[in-house]
Parts: structure tokens; sequence; C-alpha cells
């Protein structure tokens, strides 16, 4: 299993459940159409992994690879519109900008499709897949013919240097890798923006996409009518430098929910200590485990370590639903029944892969956070440790750097209106950031949902919320009490859900 994680995932969890339940939901639109300068053509969009697909407009728009040269190679931005259903749709459409980084916001947008069904009424939605990512000359590092983020067959950090280097080389060929950085990508949204001929925009950011907004709000203000960030990143933040205490701190808080059910209680123990006992067990030998691949079906053999634990355990505590299995999965992983949580680390590792561009993801962390990361000794007996610094900076010191404005750190300051949305177990971007960023916004408002993960635009009342945030371009009289009948998951006691 790969022993580096994405910097903020995608909704890998929303990929998870898309395999159980299989949602399928469309938009109708059939024929070509035109939005500004821009020519449309219907297209199908598709989230990798599941069958959820949505019917939209689909285009391309050129734009110079380095501006600086912009007689230079030209790269094509993939470009998704769902119509709103309105005829008569208001002049200032919604971005919505995906996470990662490394993710495409057409690929990421089906499995959200229902959480942006009031917003469509009355306001088109623009996906515009950031460059490196999707459709947009996507940089993918490649192994065994799949995307991955180091050797498959060596999870060391001098061979994760060398498979960065050897896909720096690879890429290197028809991109430059200096320019696919959030700087660039802000000003590829702002030419799409004038190419549709909207005067002013609404930004909706998730995860990593939150940084692109405030970075657009920053460098577009007049640009900006509204802005929405759920799961944020605050202006100031080291992407990665946080990422073990913050995990950390979120099991915590989301085991300790164990010991006030009784039947958990009884049947699993204390899931903290289970975890730092087979942690510590896995640290020291590795398993072997035969088991069946969970999307061939196939017999496979792989080996569960510590650093496969980590990663099942820091994407599951991104959704409720996955959250509320960790006590039944450490306590059979502990007692002698490891096939599931070897099944899942697999399953995880293929569903990030398919779905994050490495490349990418690479090309910003390396321009924008990596001159600042460094090993916290804090952070070394946490459950990730300071693997995911020490990959990161491996990498960085052999992929080519871009360059990042003097002022990319400063704090955001900004009168516009700004929803800010955080979950309270969110192991990655926790509550505290939302507060530390809601600071900086005159008119902004810091709503925090019960017992949710990361990102929670699709939870509850908050798709409502959102679309009237949206229609008001304001906080004020913004009525959140529907987010109190919000209740905690209750974890899963045995293989069909809780106690009854």
């Amino acid at each position: 299993m790969s022993a580096t994680l994405s910097k903020f995932k995608p909704s890998p969890i929303i990929a998870l459940t898309a395999l159980l339940v299989g949602l399928v939901s469309s938009a109708p639109d059939a024929s070509a159409r035109s939005l500004g300068t821009l020519a449309f053509e219907p297209c199908t969009l598709t989230r990798s992994g599941t069958a959820q697909t949505v019917e939209a407009q689909c285009s391309t728009l050129k734009v110079p690879e380095n501006r600086a040269a912009p007689d230079a190679r030209q790269i094509e931005l993939a470009i998704a519109w769902v119509p709103a259903a309105s005829a008569q749709a208001e002049p200032d459409p919604v971005f919505m900008l995906a996470g990662g980084p490394g993710q495409g916001a057409r690929d990421s947008y089906p499995g959200l499709n229902a959480a942006f069904s009031r917003i469509g009424r009355q306001r088109h939605l623009i996906l515009v897949d950031q460059r490196g990512t999707g459709g947009s000359n996507p940089l993918e590092c490649v192994a065994d013919g799949k995307n991955a983020f180091t050797d498959p067959q060596d999870q060391s950090i001098a061979a994760a240097r060398a498979f960065a280097e050897r896909c720096a080389a690879e890429l290197g060929q028809r991109a430059d890798l200096r320019y696919y950085t959030t700087t660039d990508a802000v000003a590829d949204l702002d030419a799409v923006r004038a190419a549709i001929g909207a005067p002013t925009i609404n930004l909706i950011g998730i995860s990593y996409g939150t940084r692109v907004a405030q970075r657009y709000l920053a460098t577009f203000p007049q640009r900006v009518r509204s802005m929405v960030l759920d799961g944020v990143v605050p202006s100031g933040l080291i992407l990665g430098s946080e990422h073990a205490r913050n995990l950390d701190a979120a099991i915590k808080l989301q085991f300790d929910r164990c010991a006030e059910v009784p039947a958990c209680r009884a049947e699993f123990g204390d899931p903290n200590a289970t975890l730092a006992a087979l942690r510590t067990r896995l640290s020291q030998q590795p398993l072997t485990v035969d088991f069946r691949d969970p999307l061939s079906d196939q017999a496979v053999s792989d080996s569960l370590d510590a650093s496969s634990l980590a990663t099942v355990v820091r994407l599951f505590a991104y959704a409720p639903m996955t959250a509320a299995l960790l006590p039944r999965v450490l306590h059979q992983a502990a007692n002698g029944e490891p096939e599931f949580l070897a099944a899942q680390a697999r399953l995880i590792g293929d569903l990030i892969g398919d779905s994050i561009a490495h490349g990418m993801q690479l090309s910003v962390i390396c321009a924008e956070d990596a001159p600042e990361l460094k090993a916290d000794p804090a952070d070394a007996d946490s459950l990730l440790g300071n693997l995911l610094v020490e990959f990161s900076q491996a990498q960085c010191a052999v992929w080519p750097r871009g360059e990042r404005p003097q002022d990319f750190f400063s704090p955001m300051v900004s009168d516009k209106p700004v929803l800010l949305l955080s979950g309270e177990f969110d192991p990655v971007t926790p509550p505290r950031y939302g507060e530390q960023a809601v600071a900086g916004f005159a008119n902004g408002r810091h709503l925090v949902a019960r017992g949710v993960g990361h990102n929670i635009l699709a939870v509850g009342c908050v798709p409502r919320l959102v679309d009237r945030f949206i229609a008001d371009a304001t906080t004020k009289d913004l009525d959140a009490q529907c987010l109190d009948v919000l209740t905690y998951t209750p974890p899963f006691i045995g293989s069909y859900g809780p106690e009854p």
C-alpha cells in the first residue's frame, strides 16, 4: 500500500459510499448551446469508480501554460456547464472548486449534484478542471499502468524520491511543471469567467478548493459576489504541517463516542488503545494477509503495515458512516481477522489513485508549501508520524518548483459575504481553521455541523442554507437552527450497523 496520501481528500469516502449505493442523478439538457464566447456540446459527467452520472454541456478553453510567454505552449482547460433550470438564470454563475490538490471538478461533481439542486434552479454551475487535473492536461504519475503516488513495490523514502524524479522527467515532455500552481489556476478561472461573459461569480471551494477560492478573491476581488468555503484551509496554513495532530485529535473525539455507547464499550473496549497497540504491532512486524480484492473479487495477498493502517483510519475518519465502522474493524484486525482492513487499504489506494493527479499535487505543494514544511518531533508518536512531511520533502527535492507570490500566506481580509462550513470531527480541516479564517471576513459566518467529518456541503439542511446565502449574498438573518437536529452516528456493533 502507498505510504503517501493526498493532502486533502477528495472526498474519497463519497466514492466508497457510492460503490455501495450506486446512485445515478442527471440534469436534463440534450442540445448544444453557447455561453458567452464558448460553444458547448452535450456531455455526461461521471465519477470514477461509481455509477453516478450527470448530464451537462462541455467545452474547452485554450490558455497559455506560462502567461509570461503567451505565444509558447497552450493548454486546454476542460469545462463543464450544468445549466440553470430557469430560463431566466441569474447573471452570476456558481463555480465549484474541487479539492485535493489534484482532483478534477468535473469528476468530483456527480457525487454532489443533489447538494447543488436548489442552487441550480436560478444559477448556472461552472466546473473547471484545474490545470493538471481531469481533462486539463492531467499530470498523473503512473506505476503498473495505474495512477500512483510512489512505487507500489517499494515504499521507502528513497524510492518515493526516485519515483517523483521519473514522473517529472516523463511529464516534462509535455508540460512545464512550474506552471501548475494555485496562482496559475486562479488566472485560468478568471479567463473562463471572462469567456462566458459573467461580470461577477459565486465561488464554492471544497477543501483545497477553499485555498483556490481565497486566492481568487485576493486577486480579483471585484469579480466575486459571494463565497462558500467548505472544509476551510486558512490563508496562512502550510498544507501538511498539521495533518498528524489533526487526525489524532479527530480520532480521539470519534472513539470517545464508543465509550458513551454501552454496547460499543462492552464489545470493543477502548478503540484508542486498540489502535495504538495495533500500530505498534504492525510497525514491528507487518502482516501478510490473503483476501479478495474488493473491486475485482480476485484472491490477492498484500502486506498490512502501519502505513496501511494509517491510510484506512485517516480516510475512514472523513465521514461519519465509515468512522462508525472503525472500532469494529480495528478490534477484528487486532484479534486475528485483518482481512477487511487489508481489503479497505487496497480499495482506498485504488480510488485515490483514480481521482487524484499526483503530479499536479506536487506542483502545488512543492511551490507553495514545501519550502516551509518541517518535520515536528512532537508528531513522531502520532498515527501518521512525520511520514507525509518526509515523503513531500523527498519528492519536492526533485520536482520543478514554480513561484509563490510574496503575499501568498498573508491573512485574508475582505468585506465580501463569505459562508464558512466545518465538520465537528473533520480530521484534516478542523473547526478551529474556520474560526481562524472567519476573523478576516467582515461579512463572514462560520457554521459547524455536529458529528460530521470532512466537508458538510451535502449534509442535512446545509444545501438549503448555502442556496439561501448565495441568493441573498449575505449571512445576515441566515437561520441555521436546522443544524441543531444533526445527531451523532452510532458506532457499528455488528456487520450491518449499530445496536438496534
